[in-house]
């Protein structure tokens, strides 16, 4: 089964649907640092480049697309005009791409889009409401969403996204997976012994740990069982109510890259060969593997049931 990656990032959606048996034979981002971890560790393409810039005939045929987008407001939101509300957003791009393979009679047969928790939220549902519009209206799919929650499929880290499942054959009967018990902490995703610039120094330790300053506050708490969201600003070292920290040898520190490697999902032969800057962002913009694996096998089982699946 052809798979077409967008936005690929360092392939956390793509592992999910490879290891359920799906083939990645083509991916792309606009990250040079992204792509290199990517190439590092999986051997199918990957383009390097801002997706407007990619003609679509160099986009293979395929018969699923997945891609975790970035969210983007839309400019004529509320317009109510269809395939134009979106124009201009890398949403916009993805709607181009099925379309054109519409046109060339190779629709594909299934779409995964992963996104923000608050996407349904987004400009009072309205960003929401114009991407499902598009999915079934102008291009002709039956459309799911939920969010899910990473913790809820073996990772120790709340996580919550939504995914948008789409199919081309109307007669599809598709269930996210069901939720999973979490046997595992945090703790259990530490490394033994970490390098000593990953533990805060005692000058900076008491701004970490502080509840916010001016008009923000925020309960500060280190060595939490389940991790807060990993996100790209993790370098920056913000504080304990924002960032996760942990108490090792009596002392604090953050989290090294591999440890957020593994409460993305990513084993430990996943090759992290950027600084530890970059590793942070790309661990903290992944698609959690556990979840794009248990979304690839529903959709799979889907697709089996239609007799689809090749």
């Amino acid at each position: 089964m052809r798979v077409v990656s967008l936005f690929s990032g360092i392939g956390g959606i793509d592992q999910g649907f490879s290891d359920t048996g799906f083939d990645i034979v083509w991916a792309n981002d606009f990250d040079k640092y992204a792509v290199q971890t990517y190439k590092e560790n999986y051997k199918n393409e990957i383009v390097l480049g801002d997706i407007f810039s990619i003609e679509l005939d160099q986009i293979p045929s395929c018969d699923v697309i997945i891609g975790g987008f970035p969210c983007q407001p839309f400019s004529m939101m509320g317009e109510q005009k269809g395939f134009d509300d979106a124009r201009g957003t890398l949403f916009f791009r993805i709607a181009e791409i099925i379309k054109d393979k519409i046109n060339k009679g190779e629709k594909p047969r299934a779409i995964v889009l992963e996104n923000v928790r608050n996407l349904k939220t987004h400009d009072h549902g309205r960003t929401f409401e114009t991407i499902k519009r598009i999915l079934e209206q102008d291009l002709g799919y039956k459309v799911y969403s939920t969010i899910l929650n990473s913790a809820n499929y073996g990772v120790p880290q709340t996580r919550n996204r939504t995914y948008i499942v789409c199919f081309a054959n109307e007669a599809a009967d598709f269930s996210f997976p069901k939720e999973q018990e979490l046997t595992q902490t945090l703790q259990d995703k530490l490394e033994p012994k970490v390098d000593d610039k990953y533990f805060l120094s005692e000058k900076i330790l008491p701004t970490i740990m502080s509840n916010g300053t001016g008009g923000y506050k925020a309960k500060s708490e280190i060595d939490l069982k389940i991790a807060r969201p990993l996100c790209a600003t993790m370098a920056k070292m913000h504080r304990a109510c924002q960032d996760n920290y942990v108490t090792q040898n009596g002392r604090v520190r953050r989290l090294t890259p591999r440890e957020c490697a593994r409460l993305q999902g990513f084993e430990d032969d996943f090759k992290i060969p950027v600084s530890d800057c970059q590793a942070y962002k790309q661990f903290g913009n992944a698609v959690t593997v556990n979840v794009s694996r248990a979304v690839a096998q529903e959709v799979r089982n889907t697709m089996e049931q239609l007799g689809e699946w090749n």
